[in-house]
C-alpha cells in the first residue's frame, strides 16, 4: 500500500523528530522520504552544538526550541539508551576586544535578569575548564547548560525510534513532483514510486523552495553554504563546546539582512564582514570547527581560504591548533528563512500542508523540539501562540 496518513519529506533532525513524535502519540500510518541517506544534509554535517541558556522566567520560542531540544537529546541518551555521544559539557565563548567585552557584559546581564544561565568568567577561570585555552583574551562567556552530541548518531537515533514505532522510511529516493488533489490530499511522485497522503510535512531544509514550486509556492528559504574542517584523532584537548563573540558583536551592528539576504551571514556581496567560529572535540578525538555562512546558492565546493581563516581564528583561542593539520574539510547547505526566523506549522495555502524548516545555523540544536512542535500541529491542526513568530502565514505568498 502506498497510501499514508502523513508523509514527511526529509530525514534530517527536524523531520525525523516530527516522525518520532507523531508515531509516539498516534496510530497514524507515517512515512519519511529522503533523497539520500538519513542525516545526509546539514543535520549530519555540523559540529553538534546544543545551545541553551535555560527557559528563564518568561520563555520565548527560542528558549523552548533550544532547551526543549536539550532535554530531548538528554532523554534519548539516558532514558532510551541511544549512544548519541550527548554530553552537557557547557560552552565557552571567547571575548577578544574591549568592545566585545562591553557587548558581552550587556548580553549576559540581560540573560541573567530573565532568569537564564550565563556568566562572564576570567581567563584564569576559563583555563580551569579548558586548560589549553588562551589567556590573552579579554574574558569568556560561560554557558553551563549547553551541550554537544554526534549529529549523525543523534539524527539516526530519531529515525530508528520512529521506525520502531511503526514509521516507514524510504532512503535514496528522490521526490520529483508534489501535487494536490481536489479533496485536499497529496500525490508524491518519486524516482521509484507514487504515494498519496492526507497530510504532508515539508522538512527538506535548504532545498525547500526548489522542491515545492510544483505547488506554486514560493517558500522564502535561502540555501546558505557553511564550511567545516577537522583534524585527525588526537588526545583530549578541548572539553566544552567552543565559540567566539566576534560575529555576534558584528551582527549587532550590521545584521546583513536585506531583501536578498537573511540575517547573520559572514559574507555579503562576496566580501567577508565578520568571522564566526564554533566547534568542539569529538569523542573519537577529532577536533572539528567551522562557521562561515555564505549566500552563494548551491555552490558545491569548499572555499579553502575560508577554512584557513577559520583555523587561524581557532588558533587565537587555542594556540596548539597551529601545530595540527587539517585532515578534511567539507561544506553543507543550511536553510535560512529570509527574515531569520523558523517556519513551523501549517501553510495556509493548502489545508493539509505543514512545514518545519528555516532553523538556519542551529537546526541540529533546535530541530528535536521544532519537530515535536510540528507533530503537535499536524495532530491537532492548531497553532499554539508560542509559534506565532514561526507561523508560515507571516509570508503573504504562503496564504
Amino acid at each position: 500500500m502506498n497510501d499514508f496518513d502523513v508523509i514527511i519529506i526529509g530525514a534530517g533532525i527536524a523531520g525525523n523528530s516530527a516522525a518520532f513524535h507523531l508515531s509516539e502519540k498516534s496510530d497514524l500510518r507515517i512515512m519519511i522520504i529522503e533523497k539520500n541517506d538519513i542525516s545526509s544534509g546539514a543535520s549530519g554535517l555540523n559540529a553538534g552544538h546544543i545551545s541553551s541558556t535555560g527557559l528563564g522566567d518568561d520563555p520565548n520560542l527560542q528558549a523552548y526550541l533550544t532547551h526543549g531540544s536539550l532535554e530531548i537529546f538528554k532523554s534519548f541518551q539516558i532514558d532510551r539508551g541511544y549512544d548519541i555521544e550527548f554530553r552537557q559539557s557547557g560552552s565557552i565563548a571567547a571575548i577578544q576586544s574591549e568592545e566585545q567585552y562591553d557587548y558581552a557584559l550587556k548580553e549576559v546581564l540581560e540573560l541573567r535578569s530573565k532568569g537564564k544561565y550565563a556568566e562572564i568568567i576570567s581567563t584564569k577561570e576559563a583555563k580551569s575548564i579548558e586548560p589549553e585555552i588562551s589567556d590573552k583574551m579579554h574574558g569568556y562567556i560561560y554557558y553551563p547548560l549547553r551541550g554537544q552530541a554526534d549529529p549523525i548518531k543523534a539524527t539516526t537515533a530519531f529515525a530508528l525510534e520512529a521506525q520502531n514505532l511503526g514509521t516507514y522510511i524510504k532512503v535514496n529516493e528522490s521526490v520529483n513532483e508534489v501535487s494536490s488533489k481536489s479533496d485536499g490530499t497529496f500525490v508524491i511522485k518519486t524516482n521509484e514510486d507514487l504515494y498519496t497522503c492526507n497530510k504532508l510535512v515539508i522538512a527538506t531544509g535548504a532545498w525547500t523552495n526548489n522542491l515545492f514550486k510544483s505547488l506554486d509556492l514560493d517558500i522564502p528559504i535561502v540555501p546558505i553554504r557553511g564550511q567545516m574542517w577537522s583534524s585527525k584523532s588526537l588526545p583530549p584537548n578541548i572539553f566544552t563546546a567552543i565559540s567566539a563573540t566576534q560575529s555576534q558583536y558584528d551582527w549587532n551592528t550590521d545584521s546583513t539582512s536585506d531583501k536578498n539576504n537573511p540575517p547573520e551571514l559572514t559574507h555579503k556581496d562576496g566580501k567577508r564582514i565578520t568571522r564566526h567560529l564554533y566547534g568542539r572535540q569529538r569523542k573519537n578525538g577529532e577536533i572539528i570547527f567551522g562557521g562561515d555562512r555564505e549566500n552563494v546558492g548551491f555552490t558545491e565546493k569548499v572555499d579553502f581560504s575560508g577554512v584557513e581563516s577559520n583555523k587561524n581564528h581557532v588558533t587565537e583561542l587555542f594556540p596548539f591548533i597551529s601545530q595540527i593539520e587539517i585532515e578534511k574539510a567539507w561544506f553543507g547547505f543550511m536553510p535560512f528563512s529570509i527574515d531569520g526566523k523558523p517556519l513551523i506549522g501549517k501553510i495556509p495555502a493548502y489545508n493539509n500542508l505543514f512545514i518545519v524548516s528555516g532553523l538556519a545555523s542551529s537546526g541540529f540544536g533546535r530541530g528535536p523540539m521544532a519537530g515535536k512542535y510540528a507533530a503537535e500541529v499536524v495532530l491537532s491542526d492548531y497553532m499554539p501562540s508560542i509559534l506565532n513568530e514561526a507561523d508560515p502565514s507571516r509570508f503573504d505568498q504562503l496564504n
